[in-house]
């Protein structure tokens, strides 16, 4: 009987990710099915359940200065860990790093035991581990202390990365600086945080590629330098088709109309609201989406329905959330969306009993609604 194609393999493997059941029994078929499927199961092995077979199998890949260095400082590892090297790599395949993870080792090996120092040097070993194995990782969550761009391997590591999501109170500016020098092509980059930390805005202009950035910080409001520096890095981010703002209320707004290319834009907690009004009006993303602004004070809806005018007809959403109840012109923008929005399914906005009547129209030329929620 003539073999299935290697590559056909692949693409069937792929289908049965969710059903580990399944690709456990092809392991067992024959070495070609078992080369195929390890690697598959593996780059999702931290989106699971961490047990202590799990664990057990990763700090057998610890190489002996670390388990000596551990030893030394009172830290036993489970005595089930592998004695023998594993037939594969099983660190290099995993695709995803989140601190969580890293935790839930921690406490398998240390039984919750409160101590800081050996936490520490539990957290840096394995950290070391990944940096230095893992060499496709698409995600990873930066929530340590730990110097990771100082680590070996930290170079191919970052420069593999497609998502990002770092809390900047964690990380120091030098850190930061580093980074920006080794993770060049990110897709993603999600940024939370106070920020007060001038080296950010190198880490965004580095990037050669950048998709969706997503800003959730506190700004200095004293120096407001952060907000300035956000600023810079988003000028000319022409790659850019996702973006996410909170609570951040120093960046020059005007930064964003070079933006030309945004799918998808989201303002939430602006304490500025004129200031935001004021843009929204001369803002121009043709290609826009989605819309998500949920901005407590809004005094109008104009400057909202001048945006949507100058879009190209594919937005599919549309949510606007304000607490004032005397927001005014909310007939200005449902006939903007009924006049630029045919694709629209998702729609979330306030509006007054007297403005009703315009809903009508609304239901009439927008066929594709599914969701409509007016408040």
């Amino acid at each position: 009987m003539e073999e299935i194609n290697l590559d056909c393999l692949v693409l069937i493997f792929n289908v049965l990710i969710k059903d580990e059941k399944s690709l456990h029994s092809c392991l067992l078929v024959n070495k070609k099915w078992c080369n195929i499927v390890v690697p598959i199961l593996w780059k999702r092995c931290f989106l699971g359940e961490i047990n202590e077979k799990l664990c057990n199998v990763i700090l057998s890949f610890l190489p002996s200065s670390s388990k000596k260095l551990l030893s030394n400082n009172d830290i036993k590892l489970p005595s089930l860990t592998l004695s023998k090297f594993p037939l594969f790599n099983y660190i290099s395949f995993c695709r995803y790093i989140s601190p969580d993870d890293v935790d839930k080792i921690i406490n398998i090996v240390l039984k919750n035991l409160c101590n800081d120092h050996r936490r520490n040097l539990m957290e840096q070993e394995i950290y070391k581990l990944f940096i230095s194995q893992c060499k496709n990782v698409k995600y990873l969550c930066w929530t340590t202390r730990q110097p990771l761009t100082l680590f070996p391997g930290a170079s191919i590591f970052f420069s593999q990365l497609y998502e990002l999501y770092i809390n900047i109170d964690s990380v120091n500016s030098d850190a930061l600086y580093e980074l920006a020098q080794i993770c060049k092509d990110l897709n993603t980059l999600s940024i939370s945080g106070y920020c007060n930390i001038p080296n950010l805005f190198y880490l965004i202009d580095a990037q050669r590629n950048l998709k969706k950035l997503s800003l959730h910080a506190e700004v200095d409001e004293k120096t407001g330098n952060c907000g300035k520096e956000l600023s810079k890095a988003l000028r000319n981010r022409t790659t850019i088709n996702s973006l996410y703002l909170n609570s951040i209320d120093n960046i020059v707004l005007s930064s964003l109309t070079t933006l030309v290319n945004l799918k998808k834009l989201t303002i939430l907690h602006w304490k500025n609201y004129k200031e935001i009004q004021q843009y929204l009006a001369i803002y121009e993303f043709p290609n826009l989406q989605q819309l998500i602004l949920r901005q407590g004070h809004l005094s109008s809806f104009k400057e909202i329905s001048l945006l949507i005018e100058k879009t190209m007809g594919n937005i599919s959403e549309i949510d606007i959330v304000t607490i004032n109840k005397t927001a005014k012109e909310a007939e200005i923008l449902i006939k903007a969306i009924v006049d630029n929005c045919p694709k629209i399914s998702d729609l979330y906005t306030y509006i007054e009993p007297k403005d009703f009547i315009h809903v009508k129209t609304l239901l009439l030329n927008c066929r594709f609604l599914r969701i409509i929620e007016l408040r």
